[in-house]
């Protein structure tokens, strides 16, 4: 693990106990993992019972700060999202699968992963920053989108409920190794070896209320594959 508590964010909560070689403090590599990640899963606990969210997520920095936050964003008429809002303790999950690892048993046999793990509570985007913040999710969803389509209306901001996670508290686990097999395995003619796993974009389709023939908009041609 790379550096210490103050620079890599790890508490005793989020010290991985699991293979601890798997950690990796670097912020860096928290961030890469973030920016290639479209989803992630918000967990939290309603009167004693467990609801996890899947939600899109973004990464920002706090304008008043400086420091890292994740946004996530839902409707006002949520309860859980009211929940979040009002400062409920959760967790966020954000991980990229990289590929399957096949080894020559079952048991051995694996994922190569990159799973951030954020702890804390939400705080609401102040209304001065709400322009911009809900920009930066659209932005790294669909880049070059905000240019293009219209911007959230004043009604449709005020159903918005907008929220901020601080990345005080966090851990990064990666595994990427090759498949680790029993010695007494290695001579079984089974094949073992890793199959990534890559995201592709498919062809876009034209909506079909689409009045004005357009073409699709160069920059939906130069969203990266991968997004890693």
């Amino acid at each position: 693990m790379t550096g210490g508590p103050e620079a890599t964010g790890t508490t005793d909560r989020t010290r991985v106990r699991r293979a601890p070689d798997k950690q990796d403090g670097d912020v860096g590599a928290r961030d890469a993992v973030l920016a290639a990640a479209l989803t992630g899963v918000v967990a939290v606990v309603d009167d004693g019972q467990p609801f996890a969210l899947p939600v899109a997520v973004a990464p920002d920095t706090d304008p008043a700060t400086g420091q890292a936050r994740l946004l996530v964003h839902g409707s006002t008429g949520s309860r859980l999202f009211r929940l979040l809002a009002a400062g409920a303790p959760a967790c966020v999950t954000v991980t990229l699968l990289d590929g399957l690892v096949l080894a020559r048993s079952q048991f051995e046999s694996s994922m190569h992963y990159r799973c951030v793990v954020a702890l804390g509570t939400f705080q609401p985007v102040p209304a001065d920053d709400t322009a911009r913040a809900l920009q930066v999710l659209t932005e790294h969803l669909m880049p070059g989108r905000s240019a293009d389509a219209r911007p959230a209306s004043r009604k449709e901001t005020a159903a918005t409920l907008l929220l901020a996670l601080p990345l005080a508290e966090w851990s990064l686990k990666v595994s990427a190794a090759d498949p680790d097999d029993d010695p007494a395995d290695l001579d079984r003619p089974v094949w073992a070896g890793v199959v990534p796993v890559r995201q592709v974009w498919g062809e876009p389709r034209t909506a079909p209320d689409l009045r004005v023939p357009l073409p699709v908009p160069a920059y939906v041609g130069a969203w990266p594959e991968g997004r890693a």
